[in-house]
């Protein structure tokens, strides 16, 4: 069985409803010319043929928080968490699971959806973004997120966020040739990881289970910065020395990083695989394919993915760990 851990989807009656209530109206024109998106149907054909093959499901972006104001946003993430039940229980042998979405910029109601999602929908975890409408995640009023995942024992889903209104320069206002996308997004997770470690949200709940999209995004590769270039944390910063955090933290700060989950969605990426594996370890992997975002409207990155990971040169336990068994342990399938 091959569990993928990351695919991403619209219910219906939220796509419908989305489409009434974003003023940007671009993106929606591409999604409707990827219907494995938001028609069940041409899924589950395309499920097909990859044999013993199930999915867990995710909303797709854009984050709600940043589809409309938070009035309204509790009410979008209600119904998209409903869409995504329906659809789990329509197809439990398919869709064994969903993770909740929130409306992140409310964020008294994104814990009562919290609850709501996981105790009446049985929703097996919760998505978030690496920011809240361009405002970091280690601030007090989401701490209550990040606990109440902890005393579920269930995981976070940490998803990039970032557009093309984020320049590259200071002298620019827009990024250019989809930068923000290719490089602005592994950078993204990457720093939304970083932050979190210096909360340090894993010294304060260290059972937390957070899975970071694109294998730790920029964390793997560049170990030789996040090991000894952070041990020295504090001698290039002016006027700060980070003498109280250091107290804090028990471990060095790499030994943190490996702390957090990977997904196998780098789109075939064998080198990426392997490096990020080699980082996390075969027990912190996941397989993903980041469905249906590829160049054939789904089944690409599906294929790729598991084309890389039977290339690994890992035993039948640990590949079986990353098609299924970690999945299964996270979610408490």
């Amino acid at each position: 069985m091959k569990l993928d851990c990351y695919t991403h989807i619209f219910p219906v009656d939220f796509f419908h409803r989305m489409e009434e209530v974003v003023e940007n109206k671009a993106p929606i024109k591409r999604w409707l010319n990827i219907p494995m998106l938001y028609d069940v149907d041409a899924r589950l054909r395309i499920m097909d043929t990859f044999g013993e093959y199930q999915q867990i499901l995710t909303l797709s972006a854009p984050p709600i928080e940043a589809m409309s104001g938070p009035d309204v946003t509790p009410g979008l993430a209600r119904m998209a968490n409903d869409g995504m039940a329906a659809l789990v229980k329509k197809h439990p042998d398919r869709f064994p699971a969903f993770i909740a979405s929130l409306p992140m910029n409310n964020p008294e109601e994104s814990y009562k959806e919290l609850d709501r999602a996981i105790n009446e929908l049985d929703a097996r975890g919760i998505q978030i973004f690496s920011n809240v409408n361009g405002e970091p995640l280690d601030q007090d009023k989401y701490w209550p997120i990040f606990e109440k995942m902890h005393d579920y024992d269930l995981p976070i889903w940490l998803h990039p966020a970032r557009g093309e209104d984020f320049p590259d320069y200071k002298t620019e206002t827009t990024s250019p040739y989809e930068i923000w996308w290719v490089l602005g997004w592994p950078y993204e997770t990457s720093v939304a990881m970083a932050r979190l470690v210096f909360w340090p949200i894993f010294e304060k709940l260290p059972n937390i289970k957070i899975i970071t999209h694109h294998m730790g995004a920029m964390i793997p590769f560049f170990d030789g910065r996040v090991g000894p270039g952070w041990d020295q944390m504090g001698k290039r910063q002016a006027n700060e020395d980070y003498a109280e955090l250091h107290a804090q933290l028990t471990k060095r700060p790499i030994d943190y990083f490996r702390m957090f989950y990977a997904d196998t969605a780098l789109f075939g990426s064998d080198a990426g695989t392997e490096c990020g594996l080699k980082f996390f370890g075969a027990d912190n992997c996941l397989f993903a394919s980041d469905c249906p975002f590829d160049p054939e409207g789904g089944p690409m990155y599906i294929r790729e993915t598991i084309r890389v990971l039977d290339a690994l040169g890992v035993n039948d336990a640990d590949r079986k760990k990353l098609y299924e068994d970690n999945t299964r342990r996270l979610l408490k399938l």
